[in-house]
């Protein structure tokens, strides 16, 4: 038998798709576009990538999750008891946890050895009765199988994901991480907020791909504010992106495949993502967590925030409208359209590695910078057995990379006067 890490030796299937390359330009007049044609399907040549052929399963399991959560989120409202509320208060629906049922089925049924670390375990699941959707909403996605799918195969499934899984021990280890809805919060208010599923690898300590799903994702950039993105209401065509990143490879986009009416065709072309050239800190656009305010940042002691406008005067930044979930602002960076994610650390809240590992490859290749307010790269073997926390000093900084240092630097002089 093949061993698991090996299978990216193998070859890939045989479809090709064009590949688009479009640079990114933050200036009002971007140079001509360049197009490259790229015989994969993926947005770079196999050989380049070491884990093509584990990328390109984590990709078709994605696209098959935010069918899922497409699926479920039409009938969310019209559906009782869809809603539930997990000890932390946090909405979690039939969604999470069958998006993370259908990864898991599918990454193993390719990669059986390598262990997933998740978000959700099964033991609130039973107990709310919510079972039987479940494994519906898994089995209209599933890649095989469907008609045998059994109650026992999901739970089993989900809690292949769950905390005590499997102990990874302090020896580096391989293994996919997983948040099946980042953003859950988004997820319930339907197409007027975004959501995200992502999905990285992690071989001997550092993560070598990841691939980010976002449904209600504007692919029109003619919108003139988040505000505008977030309530953009138009047919289901409009919406939806997956990005992939591989180590070494930069950091694609590409249309979701259209998830509610197969007779609509849409591009299959990769765009090559760059975050943007804003040098200055004061022409950066800001995202925060919707559950901190831009006065607890230090920040705020030199500039004022004002929200999506575009007339930022003097000592003052431009603030996005808040996004639910973390790893939207990951894509938001590395897309080109924010500049800057900031989180402080509160000791009353565990930073959770699958809330910001998929995004921290996508800024890198895309080239933008991530740490934490020290500087320091965010340690996911922190959690020397579970791998499931990281302790980043301070915070965590997400820039284009131009003006981190910069950041750091008020941050740590703001630190120290206080």
């Amino acid at each position: 038998m093949i061993p698991a890490m090996d299978l990216h030796l193998l070859c890939s299937s045989t479809g090709f798709s064009a590949t688009r390359f479009f640079p990114c330009y933050p200036s009002p007049s971007p140079l001509r576009s360049r197009l490259f044609i790229v015989r994969s399907n993926l947005p770079f040549p196999n050989e380049k990538a070491k884990y093509h052929r584990e990328l390109e399963a984590a990709v078709e399991a994605v696209e098959r999750a935010c069918r899922l959560c497409v699926d479920v989120q039409r009938s969310l409202f019209s559906v009782e008891g869809r809603i539930i509320e997990k000890k932390d208060q946090t909405p979690v629906t039939v969604a999470d946890f069958g998006v993370q049922a259908l990864i898991s089925l599918e990454l193993s049924k390719s990669f059986p050895s390598i262990p997933l670390v998740a978000e959700e375990d099964s033991g609130f699941l039973r107990s709310n009765n919510l079972v039987d959707p479940v494994v519906s909403a898994v089995s209209d996605q599933m890649s095989f199988n469907k008609k045998s799918l059994s109650r026992d195969d999901v739970l089993e499934a989900i809690d292949r994901g769950g905390k005590n899984a499997f102990a990874m021990g302090i020896k580096p280890a391989t293994y996919w991480i997983l948040d099946p809805i980042d953003g859950t919060r988004g997820f319930v208010k339907g197409s007027q907020a975004l959501y995200v599923v992502g999905l990285s690898l992690v071989v001997e300590g550092e993560i070598v791909f990841g691939v980010m799903g976002c449904p209600n994702w504007v692919v029109d950039a003619t919108y003139k504010s988040t505000t505008h993105a977030q309530s953009y209401r138009n047919s289901s065509p409009g919406l939806g992106i997956i990005m992939v990143a591989h180590v070494g490879c930069g950091t694609w986009k590409k249309r979701l495949k259209n998830m509610l009416d197969g007779s609509t065709k849409i591009s299959s072309d990769w765009t090559r993502c760059f975050v943007d050239g804003f040098c200055l800190v004061s022409d950066a656009r800001f995202c925060i967590p919707e559950s901190q305010t831009w006065e607890s940042l230090p920040l705020s002691v030199l500039y004022k925030a004002r929200i999506d406008d575009d007339n930022v005067g003097d000592k003052e930044i431009c603030l996005l409208s808040a996004f639910c979930g973390s790893l939207c602002k990951y894509l938001m960076v590395a897309s080109g359209r924010a500049s800057v994610f900031i989180l402080r650390a509160r000791s009353e809240k565990l930073i959770k590695v699958w809330d910001h590992a998929v995004g921290m490859i996508c800024v890198h290749e895309a080239g933008g910078k991530v740490t934490d307010w020290k500087g320091r790269e965010l340690d996911l073997a922190a959690d020397k057995v579970e791998r499931r926390i990281i302790y980043p000093e301070g915070g965590i900084l997400v820039t284009n990379g131009k003006i981190h240092n910069e950041i750091l630097e008020m941050i740590s002089s703001i630190s120290s006067a206080v």
